[in-house]
């Protein structure tokens, strides 16, 4: 079990946004070509062309390393405007699927989530890395569904929050389970009627028993 702890800043040259971009890029190579198990960060540093004591200034370990290295990949995501909530959800929701259906995404994803499981604080670097860097998503499309008119204002900022992490979780466990659990794609079919779905829900209505 790994744990996170502080990794301290270098204190001679100063960190190169280039050498981290090899680097990440690099773990996402030794993650498709050798798996979680045999990634070594001495196999990063040679693929990267860097020190492997640069990795160990920037990541105290292989758990650190390959959530960041995954995370980069999530970062690509956006919110395109086309013009409806609707569409606008399944722009985004296409292209998180394609990032899933990358061999280095899919692998680097299970990897950490399998190994959180036995380190919480594996878990917590997951979602301040990944989860809640992307809740940016659901708050913008909100944001511009509640300027057209689509969505009413939520001014609540608790209920507003817990609607944002309902919203992420539905659309995010959706997703995954299709594409990583169950190995289906989430094609342009499958995309649509999931988003009537989710913007329609199953028509019986809300009275709770």
């Amino acid at each position: 079990m790994q744990s996170r702890s502080p990794v301290p800043r270098a204190t001679g040259r100063p960190r190169s946004a280039e050498a981290d971009a090899a680097i990440l890029a690099a773990t996402r190579e030794a993650l498709v070509e050798l798996g979680w198990s045999k990634l070594t960060l001495g196999d990063v540093a040679a693929r990267a062309g860097v020190a492997k004591t640069t990795l160990y200034r920037r990541w105290s370990g292989k758990n650190e390393l390959v959530v960041d290295a995954v995370a980069e990949l999530f970062d690509e995501l956006t919110l395109p405007d086309r013009g409806s909530l609707f569409a606008d959800i399944e722009g985004v929701v296409l292209q998180f699927a394609a990032i899933l259906a990358r061999p280095e995404a899919a692998c680097g994803l299970m990897a950490v989530i399998a190994e959180s499981t036995r380190d919480d604080a594996l878990r917590e670097r997951i979602r301040t890395s990944i989860v809640e860097r992307q809740k940016r998503l659901v708050l913008e499309g909100r944001c511009r569904a509640e300027e057209r008119g689509e969505l009413p204002p939520q001014p609540d900022p608790f209920e507003s929050a817990r609607t944002v992490d309902l919203i992420f979780d539905v659309v995010a466990g959706a997703v995954v389970h299709r594409a990583l659990v169950c190995g289906h794609p989430a094609d342009e079919g499958w995309v649509r009627d999931f988003t009537a779905l989710l913007l329609g829900g199953l028509g019986a209505g809300t009275q709770e028993p």
